[in-house]
């Protein structure tokens, strides 16, 4: 898999796995959800450099998706590299607004808003987004971490 931040964007490609279709060779949809969480993990490790099993094992805090609006443009098939984006749509005082999208080349196959929540596990309760963060999450809406193709 590689990863690559270009302005606002961050971009992952994504093998469409046997384990991620249907009998019909298709993607699942629940299973978007699922590359959608690792897409978070990726964006945070790679472009924003704040490591995700740290921010929820040390820091104790989560990013439940609280919202899900999603288009299925077109199916996605076993064996296809689909490359998923991600843009920040807004940044709230404990929550933030993703665009997401999955396309084969220019071909686009899911459009997805996904709404994020910054929550503590130890009081169980929404959170204000952390200063590092929040600073970080600025500097990608900006533009200012772009970052080349990397294996990931």
């Amino acid at each position: 898999m590689t990863t690559e931040t270009k302005k606002d964007v961050f971009y992952s490609d994504m093998l469409v796995r046997f384990s991620h279709c249907d009998p019909a060779g298709i993607i699942f949809y629940p299973h978007y959800f699922v590359m959608f969480n690792g897409l978070v993990e990726d964006w945070f490790n790679h472009a924003l450099e704040i490591n995700y099993a740290d921010f929820i094992t040390t820091r104790r805090l989560g990013l439940p998706m609280v919202n899900i609006q999603c288009d299925f443009l077109a199916p996605s098939k076993i064996g296809e590299v689909i490359t998923l984006t991600l843009g920040i749509e807004r940044i709230g005082k404990s929550s933030l607004a993703l665009t997401i999208h999955a396309l084969l080349d220019t071909q686009m196959r899911i459009k997805a808003r996904l709404t994020l929540c910054v929550f503590s596990f130890e009081t169980k309760r929404a959170v204000p987004i952390p200063d590092d963060l929040r600073q970080r999450l600025t500097d990608f809406r900006q533009g200012k971490l772009e970052h080349p193709w990397r294996q990931a």
